[in-house]
Order: C-alpha cells, then structure tokens, then sequence
C-alpha cells in the first residue's frame, strides 16, 4: 500500500479565523482536465495576460457573489490562473447578524461548493469534483505582509510564463 504524502498544517493555533483581518487563500484544482485560464504574453514584452476559459468565468463569478452571500467579506485581489486561485479575503467587522460567525474554512467550503455546482452544471457533469480537499491560507498581520502577499497575486502570472510551478 502506497503511502499518502504528509500534509503541513498552515493554520494558526488557537487562532479565530471569523475575525476582521485579512487573509490570503490558495485554491487549487484536483481535476487535472479543467483549466480556468490561458496565461500569455501581452504588448509589453514584460506584461503576462491571463485570458479566462469559461470555467474560470464561473470561477471569477462565484468569487464575486461570496460577498452578496457574506456582508462582512470583501475581495480585495485576486488571480484565477490555470489550475489554481489566489485571493486576498478581507473581513470586515459587521457580521450582517451571523451567528456564529462564519470562519475563513467556511467561506472557502462555500466557494469550492458554489463554484463546482455551477461549472457541473454548465458542463452536464453532475458529481465531478474539482478542488482539492484542503487549501493554503495565511493571516495577513500587517501591512508589509499584506502588500507581499499582493505583489505575489500580481507577479503570479509572469512567474508562470517563466516556467515557475509552485509547491503548495
């Protein structure tokens, strides 16, 4: 029997992610067929594009409505690249009357869920899975970390043209 890969827990201990902050979220594909955008070259020689596919489209879409479902969550960046999303959450402090208040693994529950009924539905493929199970997150503490983690979302794309597949 095989043995699974050890998984490195990213989460902060004894820390409550349903409070106002910041937090930055990777979502990767688990469907290794489904693409959600092409990354090129744009006028500039030094300019990446990303050109969603439709299933990127839906993705983008259902990012949008997480904050009509939550009015405390905005999207402050985000990046939809081939295989995976990158987004910058902020929670602000209404709670919109939520009680208990939903946590970040909530939020993402709900996107992954949302996202994969409307791209199943789309494509007539009921039952498909198409994240993995898990997803990176880090609570953003400040603002140096805060516009790190923007400058990553930005240079995604041109890192990707580069050849440049990330660990996760």
């Amino acid at each position: 029997m095989t043995e699974l890969p050890k998984r490195k827990h990213t989460r902060l201990k004894d820390y409550d992610d349903s409070l106002p902050g910041y937090y930055f979220v990777t979502i990767c594909l688990g469907d290794e067929t489904l693409r959600l955008s092409q990354v090129g070259r744009g006028l500039a020689p030094a300019e990446a594009v990303v050109k969603l596919t439709p299933a990127g489209q839906i993705m983008e879409q259902q990012l949008f409505e997480l904050e009509k479902r939550y009015g405390f969550l905005k999207i402050d960046k985000h990046v939809i690249m081939p295989d995976h999303i990158h987004v910058i959450f902020r929670f602000d402090g209404d709670s919109a009357g939520a009680s208990p208040r939903p946590t970040l693994p909530d939020v993402v529950c709900a996107y992954k869920s949302l996202a994969t009924r409307a791209c199943n539905r789309e494509d007539a493929t009921p039952g498909r899975k198409l994240f993995q199970a898990s997803f990176y997150e880090h609570v953003i503490r400040n603002e140096a970390g805060y516009l790190q983690c923007w400058n990553y979302i930005s240079g995604n794309p041109e890192k990707w043209l580069e050849g440049y597949r990330e660990e996760l």
